[in-house]
Order: C-alpha cells, then structure tokens, then sequence
C-alpha cells in the first residue's frame, strides 16, 4: 500500500497534517476545528474513519485546537506526553496516551516515531510516520536544526518542513523586537534560509516531496519560500502548505520534478 499524505492547513492559524493508507491513518496535530477537518478531509476523498490515532506535538494553540472534540466525536485515542497534556488540551482520560522521543508506536500498518526539538512548549516532538520502509517527517515548530531534526530529516522519502520566515521581513516587519527575537532566537522558528540549509546538505536521494511548512502570515510568503528553493529542487516535488486550504493528496513514492505553488 502506498503512503498517501496531505497538509489540510499550515500556520499559524492552525495546523493539521495528514499520513495514512488505505485502512488507517493518522493525523499530526489539529490545529484547526473537528468541523474544518472534516470538511477538508471530505474535500480530499479522504474517510475520517481511517483515522486511528492523533498525535500532539505540543500545547500551542494552533496545533491543539479541534483535538479533543475530534477524540470524543470519534472515540480516537490521542499520542500525547504528559507535560504537554497538563499545559494543553483538555483532553478526554481514556483516549489519552502517553508517548516516549524515539521510540516507535504500531498503528496498524503504521509506525509513528515522536522525537524531540527546540521549541518553547513543555515537552515539543516532532514525528515520523513510517509505512514499509516508506518515511514521511512531520518537522515543524522548530527553533533550531539540532542533531536529532537532522538525524530524522535525512531518512525521509517526504517531509512536512518548516520555513518559517524570511529574516528580512521579520526584521524590518511590525513585530515588536521581544517577539522578532522569540521568532529567531532558537527555541521559535526556522527561516527559509535556515530550511532550505537543512535540505541541500542532509536531505536523503530519496526525498520525493517537500512540503514547506508553517510559513509565516506577516514575514513570508508561499512564492518568496518557493523561489528560496526552487533552483534547488532537483528532483524533489516542492510546494508549500496552504495556511488557507488542504494540500493534494499524494502518493509517496511517486516521481515529479516541477515545483508549484499553492
């Protein structure tokens, strides 16, 4: 079976990614409402009944925001550590689990590997969701590219990358300076030069597709983020995550070499 794989929104709006087949799935983060993701999931033909599990990467808003009316709607268990559970989600006790960084939990078919990162959350993780030797990262909400996001980074055949925003526009930008340095201080977000160092020098030669990610409202936009990347491509498939619209549904692995935008 392939991996089929969607961002139904990126940003700071909210966050919400999308792994599965065509038995079960998984989603990283809702950020967004239950209603709103099913709308999404419905626009892109996919059942939210092949939803197995949820899995939190950490208790800001935009990523938290539908979770626990999704997990009573549908009596989904949700992934979730426990000091990111005391700041975060009120959540429904039986259909939270705990989770350990780097150490793998079986959703049917699925492997969903959680692992550390610098972030100001309590307990942040990022993800990899593995099917058949197939892996996809989801690797947002990153203040730095530490070891462990280049260690996980490198195997993916597909990535949910951040980039996050453009040094330029946030310097000169309306942001007060405590939250330019937030942004860019290591423990917020990754620019695009930040993002596109990390995939020319440790993506894998079977990167097929790169979703950038989380971009920035008021520091970035989706052409500026994909003309960073774009003479760099190769023969990875790149487009950026709407913060407005569910992605297309893709299959990985699956061959492409233009570059779109959306």
């Amino acid at each position: 079976m392939a991996l089929q794989i969607a961002s139904l929104n990126s940003g700071s709006n909210g966050n919400c990614y999308y792994i599965g087949n065509t038995k079960e799935a998984v989603l990283i983060d809702i950020g967004i409402s239950c209603r709103e993701t099913e709308i999404r999931m419905k626009q892109r033909g996919l059942d939210i009944k092949r939803i197995k599990a949820v899995f939190v990467s950490h208790e800001h808003t935009d990523h938290i925001r539908g979770v626990s009316t999704l997990a009573n709607k549908y009596g989904v268990p949700i992934f979730i550590t426990s000091a990111t559970a005391q700041n975060g989600p009120k959540l429904i006790k039986h259909l939270s689990r705990a989770f350990i960084a780097d150490e793998p939990i079986q959703v049917g078919s699925l492997w969903v590997t959680p692992f550390g990162k610098k972030h100001d959350a309590a307990d942040p993780h990022s993800f990899m969701v593995e099917q058949d030797g197939i892996k996809v990262g989801i690797i947002t909400d990153i203040g730095q590219v530490c070891d462990r996001v280049i260690h996980y980074f490198s195997q993916c055949h597909a990535a949910f990358l951040e980039s996050n925003y453009d040094p330029i526009l946030l310097q000169n930008g309306r942001y007060s300076e405590y939250l330019k340095q937030r942004i860019r201080g290591g423990l917020g977000h990754i620019s695009n030069q930040q993002a596109l160092e990390l995939f020319i020098n440790h993506k894998s030669p079977h990167l097929s597709h790169l979703f950038l990610s989380h971009l920035s409202k008021e520091n970035n936009s989706p052409e500026l983020a994909a003309s960073v990347f774009a003479p760099h491509a190769g023969n990875t498939y790149i487009t950026v995550a709407s913060r407005y619209a569910a992605t297309d549904v893709y299959d990985i692995p699956q061959k492409h070499r233009a570059l779109t935008l959306f």
